[in-house]
């Protein structure tokens, strides 16, 4: 059984191909990284019309370069949720389209359950139950994973996520966009400490997040200690360890509560050496281990679309059930997105 999954919540067109015998069969990805950086950040309208333009081309090329025809193809899985709306219109729409035109099942996907479950994808891979620190874009959360589908929130952001926090700060120092790519760059240079910014939340009680604070933190530094360029890379040192503390230290008071020996990271701020290579050290003194996607799959990508489906059919199916009416729906019934789709509501 052969799965197309198609992503288009925000800024990436990603299309995959996976096979539940054969596993990932292969993926292509387009990135408006060029298009939004003179703007500082996503345009919704030219994300929408980037993704209109892409979806399809990517989608052939994907099939030619797999050898796979559209007839092999058994469902097509999309991103409903959560993202920026006429994103998502696009990517719901072709997946109706596809599935319509060749009478097969819709999987609609949420984007969060997609990073999760995409560290399973990598050759080594955690077992249930695990805790899982999601940090992508607007999201920064902590779950306790069960098995598919059974997520428990344990922490969530109050107000920024980790990676607003990275692109506010970056966007203050004159950085590119995506910030956290640009001031992980910028502060191999650097050293933290020179400047003290707080740590929100970092020995509260619960396992939530606020970033917010920090943001104003490196503007008030800049103003008051008139930070010059040439002392930027220890500016965003000093971001990335305070945004990396806060993180390591409510992960690792996740596993403590939880009593799980087994991490999973994903989202876009996953590929952040500097924290991979805290939880890695701080798990280790728990006796826990850490999973992290593969690199390539740390961003929006349409192969953890086509996964999360192809997981979620497996399961139906152990579980004795029809997955085509308990996971799947009609191309008929028509579609829907959720721009604000929360976790616990799935």
């Amino acid at each position: 059984m052969i799965i197309l999954g198609i992503e288009s919540s925000c800024d990436e067109t990603g299309v995959a191909l996976y096979d539940l015998d054969k596993g990932l069969l292969g993926h292509r990805l387009h990135s408006q990284i060029q298009m939004h950086e003179r703007y500082g950040g996503v345009v919704p309208e030219l994300a929408s019309r980037d993704h209109i333009r892409r979806v399809i081309p990517l989608t052939e090329e994907l099939l030619a370069a797999t050898g796979i025809d559209r007839s092999q193809i058994s469902a097509v899985a999309f991103t409903q949720g959560p993202g920026l709306s006429g994103a998502l219109l696009v990517g719901a729409a072709t997946a109706t389209g596809i599935a319509h035109a060749l009478n097969i099942p819709l999987i609609p996907i949420h984007h969060m359950e997609g990073h999760l479950l995409s560290p399973l994808l990598d050759a080594e891979k955690p077992n249930f139950p695990f805790v899982s620190l999601l940090v992508s874009g607007g999201h920064t959360q902590l779950l306790q994973v069960d098995a598919i589908g059974q997520y428990t929130l344990l922490g969530d952001t109050v107000d920024d996520a980790a990676g607003e926090a990275f692109d506010k700060s970056a966007k203050l120092m004159g950085l590119s966009y995506p910030g956290g790519p640009a001031i992980a760059k910028l502060a191999l240079e650097g050293k933290p400490g020179r400047y003290k910014l707080p740590r929100p939340k970092l020995h509260s009680a619960d396992l939530d997040f606020s970033f917010s604070g920090l943001k104003t933190a490196v503007l008030t530094t800049i103003k008051r200690d008139v930070v010059m360029p040439t002392d930027y890379p220890d500016l965003a040192a000093e971001v990335q360890a305070a945004i990396v503390d806060v993180l390591s230290a409510k992960c690792l008071k996740a596993l403590e509560q939880t009593g799980f020996k087994t991490l999973v990271v994903a989202g876009g701020v996953s590929a952040n050496l500097a924290l991979r290579e805290k939880l890695l050290g701080g798990a280790k003194k728990l006796g826990a281990r850490v999973f992290f996607p593969p690199l390539a799959l740390c961003s929006d990508n349409g192969a953890m679309i086509a996964f999360a489906a192809a997981l979620r059919v497996q399961d139906a199916m152990q579980k004795g059930l029809d997955w085509r009416t308990t996971v799947a729906q009609s191309a008929l019934a028509g579609f829907d997105v959720k721009p604000r789709w929360a976790m616990n509501q799935l």
